[in-house]
């Protein structure tokens, strides 16, 4: 890929634990070591909002189909619905017994489902007021690190080895064990496959429904700790951060090494967002996020629709 980097944020919250694009791509969150989430005009290098609330570290944060709340989650156990405009917490929500360690909200927004060290995934209506999840998955039987959502279907990794595939509207679970514990999951664009990390330097593409394996990529270093990847916009390309401080790229098909983007020499990079609809990306490391892209195409376009 012929990305460069097109800008460089210290984003000054001590360790980025992640980054995110939001769901049209013209803004992007950081999550940091410092208790805060931050608002981010990553083509301006601006910052917009800060968010603080949170008694611990932030893991993940996530924002709304409409781009007006934010969902969090963090070490203090804790899940956090955010009002984007006025930066306050609407709700605080209370029901894991260790560390949230990912987000996520539904198509609509009106579900958010958080994963946690306790071994499990809650489900929390939006629209309610109640405190209370309004279901609980207990299937795991170790930390859940990863997961992802779609119209239909929640996507889960965990620790213990398995990736686990909850059909919404059928009440359905389909577990799948993969050998070795598995730090991030991922549907492709399609819907018909799950990319799956797992700590010993190996990313899996599956058949979604088949559970056949497609094809693996290899070459990035994880070394045990939690390394994000991720599929290109258009599924022609699979994306990872490294223990060595790059970005990889992949062909998907081909699975050959494509690229590496040097982020920072000395420490890993762990956590990265893919742009929904055009060429970018972000990537975090230490305390700063980039903002990578094709210089050719500039960011006008995206500025603009900000």
């Amino acid at each position: 890929m012929d990305y460069s980097c097109l800008s460089t944020i210290d984003c000054k919250q001590g360790a980025v634990r992640a980054v995110r694009f939001n769901v049209d791509g013209a803004y992007c969150l950081s999550c940091g070591a410092d208790k805060k989430i931050k608002l981010w005009n990553p083509y301006r290098s601006l910052l917009l909002k800060t968010y603080g609330g949170h008694g611990s570290e932030v893991l993940d944060a996530r924002g709304s189909c409409d781009s007006s709340q934010i969902v969090s989650g963090a070490a203090d156990k804790t899940v956090i619905l955010w009002d984007v405009a006025t930066g306050q917490p609407l709700r605080r929500l209370r029901g894991h017994a260790s560390h949230v360690t990912c987000v996520q909200f539904n198509e609509e927004s009106t579900v958010a489902i958080s994963g946690s060290r306790d071994n499990t995934v809650m489900c929390w209506d939006m629209k309610s007021r109640s405190n209370e999840p309004v279901q609980v998955l207990r299937e795991a039987k170790d930390c859940i690190t990863s997961l992802q959502v779609s119209d239909e279907e929640i996507l889960t990794g965990s620790l213990d080895c398995k990736i686990r595939r909850y059909d919404i509207r059928k009440g359905e679970i389909v577990e799948d064990f993969v050998g070795d514990p598995v730090t991030c999951v991922n549907f492709t664009r399609d819907g018909q496959c799950a990319l799956v990390s797992t700590t010993n330097n190996l990313i899996r593409l599956f058949d979604k429904t088949t559970g056949e394996l497609l094809n693996e990529f290899v070459g990035h270093k994880t070394d045990d700790l939690y390394i994000e990847s991720g599929v290109g916009n258009n599924d022609n390309h699979v994306v990872s951060g490294s223990v060595d401080g790059s970005v990889w790229w992949w062909d998907l098909i081909q699975a050959k090494v494509t690229s590496k983007l040097l982020h920072d020499s000395k420490r890993p990079v762990h956590s990265i967002s893919i742009h929904p609809l055009q060429s970018y990306l972000m990537s975090a490391s230490g305390a700063t996020i980039k903002l990578w892209g094709k210089p050719d195409e500039g960011t006008e376009e995206v500025v603009e629709a900000s």
